[in-house]
């Protein structure tokens, strides 16, 4: 087994050799922004935690070896200075990383960082080629809260103005407002309430949902008694194969161009939250086939 610094290690890297940028597949860029958080505290500590829980993880996950398509680590984006400042260097990472063909894998940090991702994508991907598919206890979708617009509470908002399709699953607390505008936007949603009544749904996704997917992961979707280790925890949430079986499900026959997971806060003495997001980012990469995003021209024709 090989060492690794106890300072941001690669992915994964106490049993695979990092390759060069332009030979992986995937890039994990850690992105240590806590600004907004506005309950528990210490989502700054999530990037580093994933990535040393991630030397625990086996490089066979059962089905396959993701790690042989190549993981790049990237050093953390400095998260120093006003939001719109941050906003922007997490953009150009993005970007950059989007120039090497690669598929971004952002480890946050709050969920603000989403927004820049997204934008980043979108000088990329066309308007109406990709939408945003959110694990997430909470709808986001407040224009402001606490001041900010930047807050982790309206990142879906900031998405929705970028004219995205977004896609909820596990949506547990949201106020009138946020119900509301989801009815007047066509937001689709699969809330907690619904499959804990009826079950998890065989094809999640609408068929018009576009074919490419962007995956935003807020860990608070996952119950907190499995995942304790985050701001803002709901009861009432997925455990482990509920989120395999939704991820197989919403990936069938789509195409992955990019995902993030976010708001993990380690919990002093505990494992659990940041080996259980570790896990699930190396579980989504194996989701991802090998292939070029599908063209939307090639859907609809």
């Amino acid at each position: 087994m090989r060492t690794f610094s106890s300072e941001y290690p690669a992915f994964l890297q106490s049993d695979v050799l990092p390759p060069p940028p332009d030979q992986a597949r995937f890039h994990v860029l850690p992105v240590p922004y806590e600004k907004t958080v506005s309950y528990g505290r210490g989502t700054a500590g999530g990037p580093n935690a994933i990535l040393k829980a991630s030397q625990q993880l086996e490089v066979f996950d059962g089905e396959g070896m993701p790690a042989l398509a190549g993981i790049h680590t990237l050093p953390p984006v400095e998260c120093v200075g006003t939001e719109e400042v941050v906003l922007r260097r997490i953009y150009d990472a993005v970007h950059r990383i989007l120039t090497h063909r690669a598929l971004p894998v952002v480890l946050g940090g709050e969920h603000t960082v989403t927004y820049p991702t997204l934008a980043a994508l979108l000088e990329f991907y066309p308007h109406g080629s990709f939408g945003v598919v959110q694990f997430d206890a909470h709808a986001d979708l407040r224009d402001e809260y606490q001041g900010s617009k930047w807050s982790h509470a309206c990142v879906m908002r900031r998405a929705l103005e970028l004219q995205l399709p977004i896609f909820q699953l596990g949506v547990r607390s949201l106020t009138a407002e946020e119900d509301e505008l989801r009815r007047q936007e066509g937001i689709g949603h699969f809330d907690a309430r619904h499959w804990a009544e009826h079950g998890l749904p065989e094809r999640p996704l609408p068929a018009g949902f576009p074919p490419n997917l962007f995956i935003s992961f807020d860990i608070d979707a996952f119950d907190p008694s499995l995942v304790p280790g985050t701001g803002t925890p709901e009861p009432g949430g997925f455990l482990w194969w509920d989120v395999v079986k939704l991820l197989r499900r919403v990936i069938a026959g789509r195409q992955v161009v990019g995902f993030d997971i976010v708001e993990v806060a380690p919990v002093a003495g505990m494992r659990t939250s940041e080996f259980t997001a570790a896990k699930l980012a190396y579980l989504i990469m194996g989701l991802c086939p090998p292939r070029e995003v599908i063209p939307l021209a090639d859907v609809l024709a």
